[in-house]
């Protein structure tokens, strides 16, 4: 039953995804969008790649950083591959066993860790990203000139404000066993979103689209908000969405801001079907004073 349930949940995914797809382009000529991409300069677009990389890895730094302060002191490298098997779960395979989900169940094979501590980390983990990448958005939300965000901005900054204040609440009260890393783990949300503002720039760049750029980090940023919503299978769909309807609101090109939706799901992608290697060989998931011990041997 569990499993027909969610089987389910992934067509229906599956079809609003492409239903989303199809709105964007019944609105825009693909052939418009992929005019744009065609003229996409390698050396930026490389650029972006490593960026997201380098995002990616501040992450899984992150997670670490959660895990070691339950005790579970994994190595960098186990956690990576983990993170890597994750990040493919999540995107390829969103009809099993999520990213997230098996990741937890790994580390309680593993370790003698109670289930609610491995959910609160993997939990907060989500939400340190999150709430910086809000926070980013309803900065540049105060900081764009256009006259479309007058309104809002109030609503920027008591977001902001409310966000900081409940996402420090939730740490101190109820998980004061996590509380200890707080500032730590929110210097690492900051460094992955800042790597992928940069990503997006040099998408901009190796589109020829930095004149506006604010404007689009802006769209990208929201996107990326929407994105972590499970209403659609890796985002597909959704960011599209908010990229075109983000572009018409802000007076931008629709067709250039779609691409960059679409080159960042396929960099998303590249990176993310590496952890298929760890589908087959999984992580080994070596702990620090294993790898200290190895060492000591050896020398």
């Amino acid at each position: 039953m569990e499993r027909q349930r969610k089987r389910l949940i992934t067509i229906l995914k599956i079809v609003f995804s492409l239903l989303l797809i199809y709105f964007v382009f019944t609105k825009i000529q693909f052939s418009e969008v992929w005019e744009v991409i065609k003229r996409t300069k390698l050396f930026f677009l490389l650029a972006a790649v490593i960026l997201f990389i380098l995002s990616k890895g501040f992450a899984s730094l992150r997670l670490n950083l959660y895990f070691h302060q339950i005790g579970t002191k994994l190595t960098q490298r186990s956690n990576a591959e983990l993170y890597l098997l994750g990040m493919f779960y999540n995107l390829f395979l969103p009809g099993g066993i999520g990213g997230d989900a098996y990741k937890g169940y790994l580390i309680r094979q593993k370790f003698e860790v109670p289930t609610k501590r491995v959910v609160a980390t993997l939990l907060l983990d989500r939400l340190s990203g999150l709430l910086l990448l809000v926070n980013f958005a309803c900065i540049l939300g105060l900081l764009l000139p256009a006259a479309e965000l007058q309104g809002f901005r109030w609503m920027f900054g008591l977001c902001i404000a409310l966000s900081l204040l409940a996402f420090w609440v939730l740490n101190k009260r109820f998980f004061d066993y996590l509380y200890p890393i707080y500032w730590t783990s929110l210097g690492y949300s900051a460094l992955v979103q800042l790597s992928q503002i940069l990503c997006a720039l040099f998408l901009l760049h190796s589109l020829n689209l930095e004149d506006q750029a604010l404007s689009y980090i802006f769209i990208f940023l929201v996107s990326s908000v929407v994105a972590v919503l499970p209403l659609t299978i890796g985002g597909i769909g959704s960011r599209e969405v908010v990229f075109f309807y983000g572009a018409l609101w802000l007076s931008l090109d629709e067709s250039s801001s779609v691409s960059i939706s679409i080159l960042f799901f396929s960099i998303t992608a590249l990176v993310s079907i590496v952890g298929i290697y760890y589908h087959f060989k999984k992580p080994a998931l070596k702990i620090k004073d294993e790898a200290l011990i190895k060492r000591q041997v050896r020398d």
